[in-house]
């Protein structure tokens, strides 16, 4: 059922993992567009990035504390809001995270994903409610196909990776067992200026401005030669959208096509505040020196290496371009950009 909104009908969707940050973009885009929001997050996680998320204060947006492993709540919540479309972006994100707590991300990304499907299932909901799963480019792990595409074969290198695949094929099976319309979103790297703290993205720019303001010393990372697929995370969730409004569901590669290192990530985030940076050394005894003043800003630090390191990520957007008419808007170069100055911006307060 759509819920009435003065005289037309009006979309209803349900957005898991909505205070991170795909759900703080995807629910402005959808408010933007009429819809009536129903948005879920556990009550355990941080609130930081909620504090950014201005669809909290829209008459149309509807909050939800639940854990993905509450069946039950799950069940409830779809009850009440019986969505038009959900978009499950729930889940344990962090590749490094993953390793140290492999069972609570397999709880939360592959049985997370079996029980929304589920409770569609169990409520009767398959012909009417369309799913979105977040899915990743990280499926395809140390891929001897460049760039991977939506035929290329998976190999994941990590638990986080193989909780996603798992999530991917019950999607599959969902759909074709049960006729539901479920999507999957092979989403490569996609970031923001409210990504978290704990993604080598926004480590470097929080630190490149720190350093600049005389906050930090130095930057520590691990692999600096490891190559992904940077997007941006308001070009991305249009193409979530978009998914969701095809006569047929289908599953999509989302990414620029693009790739770059994290050596190419701080230079151009250093260059942002005036430093230009030099190299010096190999491996775990390469250094970054501002070539002005000779000082050692970025060391390489063996703790930040994963104990298995997937080299080359760039996905081939094609179908999604033919399909959907999606293309990322924001390069690169403006995506740093716009992370460095948010966190400028942010460093004066």
């Amino acid at each position: 059922m759509e819920a009435k909104s003065g005289d037309s009908l009006t979309k209803i969707a349900l957005i898991t993992g909505v205070t991170g940050q795909d759900g703080t973009y995807l629910s402005k885009l959808l408010l933007d567009k009429g819809y009536v929001v129903h948005g879920i997050q556990r009550a355990s996680s941080s609130t930081r990035t909620e504090s950014k998320n201005e669809s909290i204060k829209n008459i149309n947006y509807h909050f939800h504390f639940c854990d993905m492993t509450d069946y039950s709540k799950i069940i409830r919540i779809l009850q009440e809001a019986l969505p038009d479309e959900i978009y499950n972006l729930a889940a344990q994100s962090n590749v490094q995270t993953s390793f140290d707590r492999p069972e609570y991300t397999a709880e939360i990304n592959a049985l997370g994903t079996l029980r929304l499907l589920e409770a569609i299932r169990t409520l009767g909901l398959e012909k009417k409610t369309k799913f979105f799963q977040a899915s990743t480019g990280e499926l395809f792990g140390n891929s001897l196909e460049t760039p991977q595409n939506e035929n290329t074969p998976f190999n994941p290198l990590n638990p986080y990776a193989v909780s996603k695949l798992y999530a991917f094929w019950i999607c599959v099976n969902y759909r074709e067992a049960y006729d539901m319309f479920v999507c999957n979103g092979i989403l490569f790297n996609h970031e923001s200026p409210i990504r978290p703290d704990n993604f080598v993205t926004r480590k470097v720019t929080k630190a490149v401005v720190k350093i600049k303001e005389g906050l930090q010393d130095k930057l520590y990372l691990g692999n600096l030669n490891a190559k992904r697929d940077w997007g941006f995370a308001g070009d991305y969730v249009e193409a979530m959208w978009l998914m969701l409004q095809k006569d047929q569901p289908d599953d999509y590669v989302i990414a620029t096509g693009e790739t770059h290192s994290v050596k190419d990530l701080v230079e151009f985030a250093f260059r942002e505040v005036g430093i230009d940076i030099e190299w010096e050394g190999k491996g775990l005894d390469k250094k970054g020196r501002n070539a002005s003043t000779g000082e050692i800003l970025i060391e390489v630090d063996l703790q930040f290496y994963r104990p298995i390191e997937s080299s080359l990520f760039v996905g081939d957007p094609s179908k999604a371009k033919e399909k959907l008419g999606w293309v990322p808007r924001t390069n690169f170069y403006e995506l740093v950009k716009m992370m460095v100055k948010n966190d400028l911006e942010f460093a004066k307060y």
